[in-house]
């Protein structure tokens, strides 16, 4: 970007790159933090609906846990435009060239339309390569696969949001997105208990109405956030002329999302390879009975109390890091990593403490089957002891990303995966027979060795020279 001579005035009146470190990853972090929670509050809403049907609730958990890893995929997949939005944006805004942030944000929300579009047309072949690829059978197969294609169809207004909130964020707003997707989940949360017990009005849906509450309350959040967008939300607002493929704009998108999307793309084929470990160790095999993925997608609904408020302060250190960088403060940029990382580690460790010390009553709470509680209770114990460890890897992966770093947390969590995570998982799950337990002990670790790799290359600070 060209130099621009106003960028002192611009700085006076950006507090995000003015106002203290702590105060300003504070201001920042929190309407985030209360975006992922109450997201968080909706996902253990479905896990628990499913789990408490009167008919078939180990099978719907199966579904609906699977879903929510292929939901993973896609908005990994759409972070192929996110974190690019996210850090042009935040340099676009922290060196005084509004504009130029605008225009990418514009760019963004078009190639979001598209990625919507392709992954609702993939995901009706998919979705039963999906629940074969886990060894479902029998009723657990018939109910994926038609919960996979349903949501499926939410997709364009998932981009959207997810894309607009990024867009918005880079700008300094977190207050925007988190209002839009907060009223989203809140009213998915309501829809979906309504219709799979027939409150009202409503139709009594049974497992179907889980997954039909999501589909109207994600294409809900896409057209709340187009509207934010076409009003506008701190200079990003969607103009006709902007939206014109500009190639320049989405290949430096592209150039920053390609590595961050593959990132995400191994991550998730790493998740879905253990989830398939997990898969095996069926306990009638006739059926595809399997209480061990159930308690693998109750651990997981839980573990996103923790999971996703590191995500909120990984977003919000990527957007202090990238208007630092823009104005020139790579010290500024250091010191925010640090402060986020620090913040979440020390309340990662509450909600971390609180799983070891109640683990049977809040899995109890989850899922009424006994042989699932058994499974599920010393493995969300192990979940809570690594819980700081995830949140420093998360937030200095989000810090480096902020900064266009995106290749090294790729190639580190392709060695954490590959190296530890399958290997080791395969083997004291599965080979030497300690199950969902011996699986979570190669999960713990592959947590450590990757935070490590995360902390060390944040430190020695090169990615503060990186050109985007």
């Amino acid at each position: 970007m060209a130099a621009n001579s106003a960028i002192p005035v611009q700085l006076d009146q950006n507090r995000i790159v003015t106002d203290p470190v702590r105060r300003v990853m504070i201001t920042l972090t929190l309407p985030i933090l209360m975006e992922q929670m109450l997201s968080t509050l909706v996902g253990l809403v479905d896990t628990f609906l499913a789990g408490n049907l009167e008919n078939h609730a180990v099978e719907a958990t199966s579904a609906v846990g699977l879903a929510s890893y292929v939901g993973w995929l896609v908005t990994m997949l759409f972070a192929l435009v996110g974190t690019g939005t996210t850090a042009l944006v935040a340099r676009a805004y922290g060196s005084g060239e509004r504009e130029y942030g605008n225009r990418v944000a514009n760019q963004s929300i078009l190639l979001a339309v598209f990625m919507g579009a392709f992954g609702v047309c993939a995901m009706y072949f998919l979705a039963p390569r999906f629940a074969s690829w886990q060894s479902m059978r029998g009723i657990t197969y018939d109910i994926t696969v038609r919960y996979l294609r349903m949501e499926s169809l939410s997709y364009i207004g998932m981009a959207i949001t997810l894309v607009g909130g990024a867009a918005i964020r880079g700008a300094g707003d977190t207050r925007t997105p988190m209002k839009v997707l907060a009223s989203v989940n809140v009213f998915n949360g309501i829809l979906s208990y309504g219709l799979v017990y027939g409150i009202g009005p409503l139709p009594r849906m049974d497992v179907d109405g889980i997954v039909m509450g999501t589909l109207i309350s994600r294409l809900l959040g896409g057209l709340i956030l187009l509207i934010v967008i076409l009003v506008g939300a701190r200079g990003i607002r969607l103009r006709l002329q902007l939206l014109r493929p500009a190639l320049e704009v989405i290949r430096r998108i592209t150039r920053i999302g390609i590595p961050a999307a593959v990132d995400g793309a191994i991550m998730w084929t790493g998740h879905f390879l253990f989830l398939k470990i997990i898969g095996n160790m069926a306990s009638d095999v006739a059926s595809g009975l399997n209480p061990s993925y159930a308690a693998q997608i109750v651990v997981v609904r839980l573990e996103a109390f923790t999971y996703l408020p590191a995500s909120a302060y990984a977003a919000a250190c990527a957007t202090m890091i990238g208007q630092a960088l823009g104005a020139n403060m790579p010290k500024r940029a250091i010191r925010s990593g640090h402060e986020g990382a620090m913040q979440c580690c020390m309340l990662t460790a509450i909600s971390g403490t609180l799983f070891v010390i109640f683990a049977r009553q809040i899995c109890g709470l989850m899922h009424k089957d006994s042989s699932v509680i058994d499974i599920a209770t010393p493995v969300l114990v192990i979940a809570g002891l690594a819980q700081p460890v995830l949140a420093l890897c998360m937030v200095y992966a989000g810090s480096l990303r902020g900064a266009g770093d995106t290749v090294f947390p790729l190639i580190y969590n392709m060695c954490g995966l590959g190296l530890i995570r399958l290997p080791f998982g395969y083997l004291f799950g599965l080979y030497m027979g300690w199950g969902l337990f011996g699986a979570w002990i190669a999960v713990a670790a592959d947590m450590v060795a990757r935070m490590l790799m995360m902390a060390i290359r944040f430190r020695r600070g090169k990615w503060v020279t990186l050109q985007v």
